[in-house]
């Protein structure tokens, strides 16, 4: 049986081939321990981020770069794991492949499942899926926010929350299986049975870019496959 990780990392920007990681927790429930670390980019952090996380230049200038710290991950993740992040597909596992690769470090394949897809996917109801905000859905109580070690610890809540007595098997079959969509998931026409959606609204969304985006992949086939053509 998978034991559940959660983690996060707090970077210096948004592109994980340029950015790098400064700071990365994780907590494993079955184990009750926690993992936070800083690390020394090597790069100046720019001040928009720093005003994201709060993570200066001085408070990581002492700290290790990502070879030693990812090696220390690599081992408290160690054994038949599933890692869990908010927005882990877009964002937190990219800049771990993007670091690993830089130093050198050979990460096993870890089964990964993203809080925010799975939100998407089961709580359709809900206007917004940030974590911030299932956390107030949820009767969480607030700490401090955009800190990797708290971000986690909200998540680790938040996430048992949703998914209830479901193991962590169950949990990655479900986020991989690719169910049939009949019905709009969200907007203004949520609810409303795909082939009676405006053709108009559905040349909006392909216009904001919502298909381009992964979670939304099943509805831009099922799109496809009830139009005379398919959705740029």
């Amino acid at each position: 049986m998978k034991r559940p990780i959660y983690y996060d990392t707090e970077t210096t920007g948004l592109r994980p081939a340029e950015d790098r990681i400064i700071e990365i927790a994780a907590y494993d429930p079955l184990k009750k321990s926690a993992f936070c670390h800083l690390i020394n980019p090597e790069v100046k952090i720019p001040i928009e981020a720093t005003r994201i996380h709060g993570i200066t230049d001085e408070m990581v200038q002492q700290s290790p770069t990502f070879i030693e710290v990812g090696q220390k991950f690599a081992v408290f993740c160690e054994g038949e794991v599933v890692l869990i992040a908010h927005n882990n597909d877009q964002f937190d596992q990219h800049f771990l492949i993007a670091e690993a690769k830089r130093a050198g470090i050979h990460f096993p394949e870890w089964s990964m499942v993203d809080s925010l897809k799975w939100a998407r996917k089961y709580r359709p109801d809900l206007p917004r899926h940030s974590l911030q905000f299932l956390r107030e859905i949820y009767d969480i109580p607030v700490n401090t926010a955009h800190r990797a070690l708290d971000d986690v610890m909200i998540l680790y809540q938040v996430f048992s929350a949703m998914i209830d007595d479901l193991s962590m098997e169950q949990v990655v079959t479900l986020l991989a299986s690719k169910e049939s969509i009949d019905k709009m998931p969200f907007g203004k026409y949520q609810g409303k049975p795909l082939d009676k959606v405006p053709k108009e609204y559905i040349s909006w969304l392909s216009k904001q870019g919502v298909f381009e985006k992964p979670e939304n992949s099943a509805l831009k086939a099922a799109f496809d496959k009830i139009t005379s053509s398919p959705v740029l």
